[in-house]
């Protein structure tokens, strides 16, 4: 692991993590292209990227953040509620994802799949600007399009953001929701990857055999991943009020066809 790959990395996850265009999709063709070794540490580095973009998410919604944990704690079940079938598909069926989508085998169809939903969502927000408040109908849409999104190439945040959207309710309320969705995820991730690693013994063996430079890769990955992240909140909040997400269609069109030559071309 060298600083620029920690840095690519930081970058990559911190962007990918908020903006409609999936980060574990993006993780898996970004080692695949640039020959990318972890060399054993890439629990370790899992534990790090996500610490970073909460960071991120953290910074952006801390007052929404504190919020809810104030009567009547409405937000704060909502997000409980949401949380759960992902947190089912995640300890039932990880081993089964990693498995199937092994080596990004089937990234050019989540990456389209993603390009599809959100051009569903880009023409519905335009014909129909939605004012119902969030409520348990939308909060349960976007707790199963999270679920789904556990999937390599199929968005958290745009489908999720799609499901609300599609579901009726006011897209600015569905976005911070859904950033905010994202908390629990991260928190999540980051307990089971470190409970692994130390029950499994990767994180000792990482840090025996650690290089040098391993303080500096840590360090420059976990600021690339919040200051990246940050950027992507306010970016994606952004194309949310101007209910505009064809800069996001397109490019995952471009990455879809690009994996699918990959993957023709034996390289995924």
């Amino acid at each position: 692991m060298t600083v620029l790959q920690a840095l690519l990395l930081g970058i990559v996850q911190g962007l990918t993590e908020f903006l409609p265009v999936s980060s574990s999709g993006h993780l898996v063709l970004l080692q695949n292209l640039f020959n990318i070794d972890l060399s054993g540490m890439d629990m370790f580095f899992d534990i790090i990227l996500h610490i970073g973009t909460l960071f991120a998410v953290c910074a952006v919604y801390w007052k929404d953040i504190l919020n809810l944990f104030k009567r009547p704690w409405t937000k704060l079940w909502y997000l409980v509620f949401a949380s759960i079938p992902a947190a089912l598909v995640g300890l039932l069926l990880d081993d089964v994802i990693d498995e199937f989508f092994y080596g990004g085998r089937f990234l050019y169809i989540c990456f389209a799949a993603t390009a599809l939903l959100l051009t569903i969502t880009h023409i519905y927000a335009k014909k129909k600007k939605n004012s119902l408040p969030l409520g348990k109908k939308h909060v349960a849409l976007m707790g199963l399009a999270q679920a789904v999104a556990v999937i390599p190439g199929i968005s958290r945040s745009g489908s999720t953001i799609a499901a609300g959207t599609l579901g009726g309710a006011d897209s600015d309320e569905v976005a911070t929701f859904s950033f905010l969705m994202s908390i629990p995820v991260i928190l999540g991730s980051f307990l089971i990857s470190l409970v692994k690693g130390i029950a499994g013994g990767e994180l000792a063996a990482t840090f025996a055999n650690a290089s040098g430079n391993l303080g500096v890769c840590v360090a420059v990955s976990v600021v690339a991943a919040a200051l990246s992240g940050f950027a992507a909140i306010k970016l994606m909040l952004k194309a949310v009020s101007k209910r505009n997400y064809i800069p996001f269609i397109v490019y995952l069109l471009i990455l879809s066809v690009l994996c699918a030559y990959l993957t023709v071309s034996g390289r995924l």
